[in-house]
């Protein structure tokens, strides 16, 4: 029997473009580019599978483009907020996911940009790097202390929850908003907000952990960032969407906010050049979960979810 074709278009782990290499008749995008529409069209009339990224967009007006070959979307991410679901469910087209196996990864990354944030590590950085480091007084890089503080998580799904543990470790009073009540044995003890609002009231820190839907984006606008407490410090490492930037800086200017760890941003790749002016903001490149043994995981996730759907099973994380 002949392989089933498979594109990979983005260079995953070598673990995992082995396995794909042995299972499949697979084609890898070795030059590491995002999948452009042009190339998804042409991948649906000669592939029966595609392991994508974050970065390949499977809109309306491509998937209505696709051939009838293709007949699995094997997302190598858990947000699949670049894929049209409707549309390629209309056109009968599987699509999954990696939930579970990127969580502790990502949550790591939340904690590192929360105490870079507000503990200044990019100013810090900055003036031992280039020598500026000639004083020191008691009021000398002062900043907000993590241990004992408020935690507002919104989006209390597998990250989230994840977050929430690494945070207990610090003491942190958590306190969360979710489409629903978590039973007890996965609140662990946090305080449930009926609302968005009531949660940033008591936000000393807060951090983003939902996903990018028409509902969530500017989640955090001006009007949201007026009712954090004075001084809070904002964590996110889910979409972008998520935040309107603008708000972002001018409650950075005002105060409202005395920092901010961002992983994710409105344009991506590139970020937001004009939040470079603020020391107070620490950034990273989208990496949440970059790490050898998630991206490892990631790879063999989606190829598990292709695996069960040509042996005529239901992939275990189908969307």
């Amino acid at each position: 029997m002949s392989k089933k074709r498979l594109w990979i278009t983005r260079r995953l782990s070598d673990a995992t473009l082995e396995r794909a290499s042995r299972d499949y008749d697979v084609v890898i995008n070795y030059a590491d580019t995002p999948g452009t529409a042009e190339e998804l069209i042409v991948a649906s009339a000669e592939f029966d599978a595609i392991i994508p990224c974050h970065s390949e967009h499977f809109s309306a007006d491509v998937v209505a483009q696709f051939a009838d070959r293709l007949q699995i979307v094997a997302n190598h991410s858990v947000g699949v907020d670049h894929c049209d679901l409707p549309a390629l469910k209309q056109r009968g087209i599987v699509v999954t996911n990696t939930p579970d196996v990127l969580s502790d990864a990502t949550a790591e990354l939340a904690m590192l940009l929360m105490l870079g944030a507000a503990r200044h590590a990019v100013a810090g950085d900055r003036i031992v790097r280039t020598g500026a480091w000639d004083s020191w007084s008691p009021a000398f890089m002062v900043g907000k202390q993590v241990t004992g503080a408020r935690l507002g998580i919104i989006g209390m799904g597998r990250v989230g929850r994840a977050f929430a543990a690494k945070a207990r470790g610090f003491d942190m009073d958590v306190h969360y908003f979710n489409r629903s009540v978590l039973p007890d044995d996965q609140a662990q003890g946090a305080t449930y907000h009926e609302t968005v609002e009531s949660l940033l009231e008591v936000a000393d820190f807060l951090s983003l952990h939902c996903p990018a839907t028409p509902e969530t984006t500017d989640l955090m606008n001006a009007e949201r960032f007026a009712l954090l407490p004075d001084g809070a410090v904002i964590v996110n490492t889910a979409r972008g969407a998520l935040v309107d930037e603008d708000a972002l800086m001018a409650a950075l200017d005002s105060g409202q906010v005395a920092a901010a760890g961002l992983d994710c941003f409105k344009v991506e790749p590139g970020g937001n050049p004009t939040l470079s002016k603020y020391e107070n903001v620490f950034m990273l490149p989208h990496i949440g979960s970059a790490t050898r043994k998630t991206r490892d995981a990631m790879g063999f996730r989606a190829l598990d979810n292709v695996d069960a759907f040509f042996a005529g099973q239901a992939p275990g994380d189908i969307l």
